[in-house]
Protein backbone atom coordinates (compact mmCIF):
# COMPACT_ATOMS: atom_id res chain seq x y z
CA UNK A 1 0.00 0.00 0.00
CA UNK A 2 1.30 3.46 -0.87
CA UNK A 3 2.63 5.52 2.06
CA UNK A 4 0.44 8.48 1.07
CA UNK A 5 -2.61 6.20 1.39
CA UNK A 6 -1.52 5.06 4.86
CA UNK A 7 -1.08 8.68 5.93
CA UNK A 8 -4.56 9.59 4.69
CA UNK A 9 -6.05 6.64 6.58
CA UNK A 10 -4.44 7.86 9.82
CA UNK A 11 -5.57 11.43 9.24
CA UNK A 12 -9.19 10.58 8.35
CA UNK A 13 -10.02 7.23 10.00
CA UNK A 14 -13.82 7.33 9.69
CA UNK A 15 -14.49 7.93 6.00
CA UNK A 16 -17.47 5.85 4.79
CA UNK A 17 -16.87 2.98 2.38
CA UNK A 18 -17.83 3.30 -1.28
CA UNK A 19 -19.78 0.61 -3.15
CA UNK A 20 -20.56 0.11 -6.83
CA UNK A 21 -18.25 2.74 -8.32
CA UNK A 22 -15.34 0.56 -9.44
CA UNK A 23 -15.31 -2.79 -11.25
CA UNK A 24 -12.83 -5.32 -12.64
CA UNK A 25 -13.79 -7.23 -15.77
CA UNK A 26 -12.75 -10.72 -16.89
CA UNK A 27 -9.85 -9.31 -18.92
CA UNK A 28 -8.30 -7.30 -16.09
CA UNK A 29 -9.70 -3.92 -17.16
CA UNK A 30 -10.90 -1.43 -14.55
CA UNK A 31 -14.25 0.33 -15.00
CA UNK A 32 -15.52 3.50 -13.33
CA UNK A 33 -19.25 3.23 -12.65
CA UNK A 34 -20.86 6.58 -11.96
CA UNK A 35 -24.47 6.95 -10.80
CA UNK A 36 -25.69 6.79 -14.40
CA UNK A 37 -23.93 3.45 -15.05
CA UNK A 38 -25.19 2.02 -11.76
CA UNK A 39 -28.75 3.06 -12.65
CA UNK A 40 -28.46 0.92 -15.81
CA UNK A 41 -28.01 -2.23 -13.72
CA UNK A 42 -25.40 -4.43 -12.10
CA UNK A 43 -21.92 -4.50 -13.62
CA UNK A 44 -22.45 -8.05 -14.87
CA UNK A 45 -26.01 -7.48 -16.11
CA UNK A 46 -25.06 -6.90 -19.74
CA UNK A 47 -27.43 -3.94 -19.83
CA UNK A 48 -26.34 -1.10 -22.12
CA UNK A 49 -24.30 1.43 -20.15
CA UNK A 50 -24.07 -0.69 -16.97
CA UNK A 51 -20.32 -1.28 -17.24
CA UNK A 52 -19.55 2.42 -17.08
CA UNK A 53 -16.38 3.96 -18.48
CA UNK A 54 -13.16 2.01 -18.87
CA UNK A 55 -10.30 3.42 -16.81
CA UNK A 56 -7.57 4.18 -19.36
CA UNK A 57 -5.16 6.45 -17.47
CA UNK A 58 -2.09 4.26 -16.84
CA UNK A 59 -0.95 6.14 -13.73
CA UNK A 60 -4.38 5.79 -12.14
CA UNK A 61 -4.51 2.10 -13.09
CA UNK A 62 -1.16 1.53 -11.37
CA UNK A 63 -2.33 3.44 -8.27
CA UNK A 64 -5.49 1.33 -8.05
CA UNK A 65 -3.55 -1.91 -8.52
CA UNK A 66 -0.91 -1.07 -5.88
CA UNK A 67 -3.67 -0.45 -3.35
CA UNK A 68 -5.96 -3.38 -4.27
CA UNK A 69 -6.57 -6.09 -1.67
CA UNK A 70 -9.27 -8.12 0.12
CA UNK A 71 -10.86 -7.47 3.47
CA UNK A 72 -11.57 -10.16 6.07
CA UNK A 73 -14.98 -10.88 4.43
CA UNK A 74 -13.56 -11.58 0.96
CA UNK A 75 -14.58 -8.25 -0.52
CA UNK A 76 -11.82 -6.85 -2.72
CA UNK A 77 -11.27 -3.12 -2.54
CA UNK A 78 -9.09 -0.26 -3.66
CA UNK A 79 -7.86 1.81 -0.71
CA UNK A 80 -8.28 5.34 -2.08
CA UNK A 81 -6.66 7.44 0.60
CA UNK A 82 -8.89 7.09 3.65
CA UNK A 83 -11.77 5.51 1.71
CA UNK A 84 -12.25 1.86 0.77
CA UNK A 85 -13.74 1.57 -2.70
CA UNK A 86 -15.16 -1.94 -2.99
CA UNK A 87 -14.77 -3.57 -6.41
CA UNK A 88 -17.47 -5.32 -8.40
CA UNK A 89 -15.91 -8.43 -9.96
CA UNK A 90 -17.00 -9.95 -13.25
CA UNK A 91 -15.37 -13.32 -12.56
CA UNK A 92 -12.60 -13.38 -9.94
CA UNK A 93 -10.41 -11.03 -7.89
CA UNK A 94 -7.38 -11.62 -10.09
CA UNK A 95 -6.87 -12.02 -13.81
CA UNK A 96 -3.86 -14.22 -14.54
CA UNK A 97 -1.48 -13.69 -17.42
CA UNK A 98 0.86 -16.47 -18.54
CA UNK A 99 4.20 -14.83 -19.38
CA UNK A 100 6.47 -16.11 -22.19
CA UNK A 101 8.74 -17.76 -19.60
CA UNK A 102 5.73 -19.65 -18.18
CA UNK A 103 5.47 -17.53 -15.03
CA UNK A 104 1.95 -16.74 -13.85
CA UNK A 105 1.37 -13.05 -13.08
CA UNK A 106 -1.80 -11.19 -12.10
CA UNK A 107 -3.34 -8.18 -13.82
CA UNK A 108 -1.74 -6.01 -11.11
CA UNK A 109 1.74 -7.22 -12.09
CA UNK A 110 2.29 -9.44 -9.05
CA UNK A 111 3.60 -12.97 -9.29
CA UNK A 112 1.20 -15.74 -8.30
CA UNK A 113 2.78 -15.74 -4.85
CA UNK A 114 3.97 -19.33 -4.86
CA UNK A 115 2.94 -22.37 -6.74
CA UNK A 116 -0.42 -22.71 -8.41
CA UNK A 117 -2.16 -25.26 -6.21
CA UNK A 118 -5.36 -25.72 -8.18
CA UNK A 119 -6.84 -25.34 -11.65
CA UNK A 120 -10.56 -25.25 -12.44
CA UNK A 121 -12.60 -25.12 -15.64
CA UNK A 122 -16.14 -23.77 -15.38
CA UNK A 123 -19.17 -24.55 -17.53
CA UNK A 124 -18.20 -21.69 -19.89
CA UNK A 125 -14.76 -23.19 -20.58
CA UNK A 126 -12.96 -20.53 -18.55
CA UNK A 127 -9.81 -21.57 -16.69
CA UNK A 128 -9.27 -20.41 -13.11
CA UNK A 129 -6.03 -20.88 -11.17
CA UNK A 130 -5.63 -20.78 -7.42
CA UNK A 131 -2.45 -19.59 -5.70
CA UNK A 132 -1.67 -18.70 -2.10
CA UNK A 133 -2.64 -15.12 -3.00
CA UNK A 134 -6.14 -15.79 -4.41
CA UNK A 135 -8.20 -17.32 -7.17
CA UNK A 136 -7.85 -15.78 -10.60
CA UNK A 137 -9.21 -16.23 -14.09
CA UNK A 138 -6.72 -16.92 -16.87
CA UNK A 139 -6.93 -14.10 -19.42
CA UNK A 140 -8.64 -15.30 -22.61
CA UNK A 141 -5.57 -14.42 -24.71
CA UNK A 142 -3.42 -16.76 -22.59
CA UNK A 143 -5.51 -19.92 -22.82
CA UNK A 144 -3.17 -21.57 -25.32
CA UNK A 145 -0.12 -20.87 -23.11
CA UNK A 146 -2.05 -22.23 -20.11
CA UNK A 147 -3.01 -25.37 -22.03
CA UNK A 148 0.64 -25.89 -22.98
CA UNK A 149 1.66 -25.42 -19.31
CA UNK A 150 -0.95 -27.99 -18.19
CA UNK A 151 0.20 -30.46 -20.82
CA UNK A 152 3.84 -29.96 -19.77
CA UNK A 153 2.93 -30.48 -16.09
CA UNK A 154 3.77 -26.90 -15.02
CA UNK A 155 0.15 -26.29 -14.04
CA UNK A 156 -2.19 -28.80 -12.36
CA UNK A 157 -4.84 -30.68 -14.30
CA UNK A 158 -8.07 -28.71 -14.07
CA UNK A 159 -11.09 -29.85 -12.09
CA UNK A 160 -14.54 -29.16 -13.54
CA UNK A 161 -16.58 -26.72 -11.45
CA UNK A 162 -19.71 -24.58 -11.65
CA UNK A 163 -18.85 -20.89 -11.80
CA UNK A 164 -21.44 -20.09 -9.11
CA UNK A 165 -19.56 -22.28 -6.62
CA UNK A 166 -16.23 -20.46 -6.88
CA UNK A 167 -16.85 -17.35 -4.71
CA UNK A 168 -17.95 -19.38 -1.68
CA UNK A 169 -15.32 -22.07 -2.19
CA UNK A 170 -12.48 -19.54 -2.46
CA UNK A 171 -13.84 -16.87 -0.13
CA UNK A 172 -14.45 -13.86 -2.34
CA UNK A 173 -17.46 -11.66 -3.08
CA UNK A 174 -18.41 -10.87 -6.67
CA UNK A 175 -20.65 -7.93 -5.78
CA UNK A 176 -19.87 -6.15 -2.53
CA UNK A 177 -22.52 -3.60 -3.53
CA UNK A 178 -25.26 -6.25 -3.70
CA UNK A 179 -24.07 -7.75 -0.41
CA UNK A 180 -23.99 -4.31 1.22
CA UNK A 181 -27.49 -3.51 -0.02
CA UNK A 182 -28.92 -6.72 1.44
CA UNK A 183 -27.10 -6.31 4.79
CA UNK A 184 -28.09 -2.86 6.07
CA UNK A 185 -25.95 -1.42 8.80
CA UNK A 186 -22.83 -3.41 7.86
CA UNK A 187 -19.70 -1.91 6.36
Amino acid sequence: MDEIVKQAMRRWPNVPHCFGWLALDARGAWWMRDARAQACGAFTSGAPGAKGARLLHEGLQRFVQRNYQPDERGRWFFQNGPQRVFVELEAAPLIWRILPDGEVQSHDWQAAGGTIDGAFVDEHGRLFLHSPRALGLVHSQDMLAAADAIEAGRLPLPEEVRFASLPQRFGYVLSPQAQHTTEPGKT
